[in-house]
């Protein structure tokens, strides 16, 4: 009788071979003590060695690959993805509020609305929809921007009616033109609104990709320090064993990680000094400059907008601890002025040449022209000579009582406008420049360590090679 499993203990014997042999063993089993001999002998050893260390390099050129694949694809999203939608987001947000200056700069003109005025608003109107269009297309599906670019779009026709109301009764002469133009700025102001949200939005998308960009490699630089450090390991072994003090193939594999390692470090620390350069003086700059130029195109709006409602619209604030009513308009003008010294201020800090620096202090010389004049049309307007004050904003009357020699508080702003622009020219050109330098760094890297890792790994497998063919 074959034997049989003891029922006393309850576990099954091996079942005997065909030929009435030792049992069989499973195959993982016969593979576990053919290592484990092999691990006895010194052949045995090397092949294991040279097997790990193979498997080493490679996973360390992979590993590099991988992972300075994702940052040139984050530096390339910051230079030709993010920034760009960060930048189209500020436009849509400094073309509406142009376009809304315009038209209140139109409609204080009364019937004697000017071409240029009329062909800026038109302009800035234009250019609003285009931005849209493209921050439409760039945009990530679903996103919370996404959601308000739509919305914009169907808010854009609305004001734009609201606007040709306004003019058209203004024309007439009909008070009722003010009113469809302060109902057009409330409907503008919640324009704003979903475009300061984009602006955020894309803002911190620009900082997650640098974030991606620059972070660094930890893990391939892990992976190469243990790579060469276990090739050293194996050279010197090898030496006290052999007392041969090179192996051709272990050498080679060790300089190539060495390369890959030094590449790396090198080459990241490159990119991301040029990538944290675009950002520290190209992004943070035009991102204050946008606010600054935001911040005089509302004030500027504002200011129009005091003369047109002529004290209907008032606010409470404090003044000398005891609550006072003053005008929304005139109120709001003032902190947009001081917002607007506060980002200029911010801009001379983080220019990092005079070709930066100098178009903000001309723009900082225009403000405070600016705000002196302003004074001038509101102690104007306070006294009851609406005509006075009217001309000291939009230009046009010069009397003993309403003098004309300084400039109207428009063409004050026009060249605060005018220098912001020359100034946000010039630090996108230094981002893209820096953005650039960081992006080259990183070329090749990717492919040359996968190269160089498999070159490493074909070394470590020859050089025990050549050790075991002496056991031949």
């Amino acid at each position: 009788m074959p034997p049989q499993n003891s029922p006393a203990s309850g576990t099954p014997r091996p079942a005997p071979s065909p030929d009435g042999g030792p049992p069989r063993r499973t195959a993982f089993a016969e593979g576990v003590d053919q290592l484990r001999a092999a691990a006895t002998t010194e052949p045995g050893r090397l092949r294991i060695i040279g097997a790990l260390l193979a498997l080493l390099v490679v996973a360390f050129g992979s590993v590099t690959a991988w992972q300075m694949t994702d940052r040139a694809a984050a530096a390339d999203d910051v230079l030709h993805g993010s920034q760009p939608l960060s930048s189209a987001a500020a436009e849509i947000y400094s073309s509406l509020a142009a376009a809304n200056t315009a038209a209140s700069s139109g409609f204080l003109a009364g019937g004697q609305e000017t071409e240029e005025s009329r062909e800026d608003y038109e302009r800035e109107m234009g250019e609003a929809a285009k931005q849209l269009a493209f921050a439409a297309t760039a945009s990530e599906s679903g996103s919370d921007s996404e959601q308000r670019i739509a919305e914009l779009n169907s808010l854009l026709p609305e004001y734009k009616g609201l606007v040709e109301r306004a003019r058209a009764n203004n024309r007439l002469g009909y008070p009722l033109g003010g009113a469809y133009l302060r109902y057009a700025n409330d409907k503008m102001q919640k324009m704003l609104g979903e475009a300061q949200s984009i602006y955020d939005n894309e803002n911190e998308r620009l900082r997650d990709d640098y974030a991606d960009a620059t972070s660094y490699p930890w893990a391939a630089i892990g992976l190469g320090v243990i790579a060469i450090g276990g090739l050293v390991w194996a050279q010197r072994r090898n030496y006290r064993r052999t007392n041969r003090v090179l192996n051709h193939g272990l050498v080679a594999a060790t300089a190539a990680s060495t390369v890959v390692l030094l590449w790396l470090a090198g080459g990241h620390t490159v990119a991301r000094s040029g990538l944290n350069e675009s950002y520290e003086h190209g992004v943070r700059s035009l991102t204050v400059l946008n606010d600054a130029r935001i911040a005089s195109l509302t004030a500027r709006g504002n200011e129009n907008l005091t003369l047109i409602s002529r004290g209907a619209q008032t606010t409470e604030i404090m003044v000398d601890g005891k609550p006072t009513d003053v005008d929304e308009f005139d109120n709001q003008f003032k902190v947009e002025m001081a917002g607007l010294t506060k980002h200029l201020a911010a801009a001379e800090r983080l220019a990092d040449d005079d070709s930066g620096a100098k178009p903000v202090r001309a723009a900082g010389a225009s403000m405070e022209a600016w705000q002196n004049r302003h004074a001038n049309a509101r102690a104007a307007d306070n006294r009851g000579d609406y005509q006075c004050a009217l001309a000291q904003v939009i230009g046009g009357r010069s009397t003993s009582e309403c003098p004309d020699g300084d400039k109207p508080t428009g063409e004050c702003f026009d060249e605060v406008d005018k220098n912001l622009g020359i100034a946000s020219a010039y630090e996108k050109n230094e981002f893209k420049l820096a953005a650039e330098g960081g992006r080259r760094a990183m070329l090749g890297l990717p492919v040359g360590a996968a190269v160089l890792a498999v070159l490493g790994a074909a070394g470590a497998v020859l050089g025990i090679g050549r050790r075991l063919s002496e056991y031949r």
